[in-house]
């Protein structure tokens, strides 16, 4: 019998949910396993974690604190731009999703979570980040 060790490379087929039964990822409803290999930091810390020693065909349901799922959401990814910063073409809705570039060219998502008269307000927190995730876990193949 073969169990997921720290190195173990894996197919997983995986439900996340929130709290309030709402999910907001599922490989089962896209119909293709996610495949990975353990400790390469490509998933969050406690889904790993909450594979370790399952054997293939196995389910089960964890809990995963935000701590080791997205973290605690930072201040400093909250940031108020200039309306005249942006684009002429783009008009600023809350829940809207901007692309922009750090210094060295990497690209930050963000959402707008305000609009002002002459500015927006921004968040490039990751949109899970704060919250306790629940994940259905099952091993579908360990490679």
């Amino acid at each position: 019998m073969s169990l997921v060790k720290e190195d173990s490379t894996l197919k997983v087929h995986y439900t996340g949910k929130l709290e309030d039964g709402q999910v907001f990822d599922s490989s089962v409803e896209r119909g293709e396993p996610i495949e990975f290999t353990m400790g390469q930091g490509q998933l969050i810390p406690g889904f790993e974690k909450g594979l370790i020693n399952m054997e293939v065909n196995e389910k089960k349901t964890i809990n995963i604190p935000f701590p080791e799922a997205y973290g605690e959401p930072r201040k400093e990814l909250i940031q108020e731009v200039q309306k005249s910063q942006l684009p002429e073409d783009i008009k600023p809705e809350v829940g809207m999703g901007l692309v922009s570039q750090n210094q060295n060219g990497q690209e930050i998502n963000l959402v707008v979570t305000e609009v002002k008269e002459e500015s927006i307000v921004v968040d490039g927190n990751h949109p899970l980040a704060g919250k306790d995730l629940i994940f259905d876990l099952e091993v579908v193949e360990i490679i």
